[in-house]
């Protein structure tokens, strides 16, 4: 067997149990996540809080997640779904908030969230756990809402954050420096002598 057929044969056995476990209120909830992440609208909500603070580099954050988003969102919407064209899980336009404009593969919340939350963390690393941390339920919410193979939102988080951090090394000169970098972080602050 292929690995493309391992990997569609478990995406198909994770969907069947989802759709064989009765859990309305999670249901919901992820629903109404992957709603609030529509179009970016969750993530320019985040960013507009970080903005909104006093720190240049939570105001760094926010733009670099939204320029990530961008990336993100162009990068597997524009492109990679157009090349690939895979379906989406039987019956995933009944379960979806909307009509679904785009094919399957990869998924576009997915890699959206995780470009952003790449962003964010670039610049200030303590924020990679909350951010990320909602990144990741947008990305489960998809799969929950079987709207998305749990492969497509693997391939989207893979995407949106290879993306940022290629672009971050190839800004910075590449690995070495990128990994020179780490020291700029002190108490889960970023230097300010930058």
């Amino acid at each position: 067997m292929t690995l493309h057929k391992h990997v569609a044969a478990a995406d198909e056995r994770l969907l069947s149990r989802l759709a064989g476990a009765d859990q309305p209120v999670l249901d919901q909830a992820m629903l109404r996540l992957g709603q609030a992440a529509n179009h970016g609208a969750l993530w320019i909500a985040v960013a507009a809080a970080l903005a909104a603070r006093r720190s240049k580099w939570t105001r760094r954050a926010a733009l670099r997640g939204v320029a990530g988003l961008m990336i993100g969102s162009t990068a597997a919407n524009a492109i990679t779904k157009q090349v690939v064209g895979r379906t989406r899980p039987e019956g995933a336009a009944d379960r979806s908030s909307g009509p679904l404009r785009t094919t399957s593969f990869p998924s576009g919340h997915a890699a959206s969230a995780a470009a952003f939350a790449t962003g964010v963390a670039l610049e200030v690393p303590a924020l990679a756990l909350p951010v990320g941390g909602l990144a990741a339920l947008v990305g489960v919410s998809r799969v929950v809402t079987r709207v998305h193979f749990p492969s497509d939102v693997a391939a989207g988080f893979d995407q949106g954050h290879g993306e940022l951090v290629a672009g971050q090394l190839a800004s910075d000169g590449g690995a070495d420096h990128a990994a020179a970098d780490h020291g700029d972080v002190v108490a889960g602050r970023p230097r300010s002598d930058r």
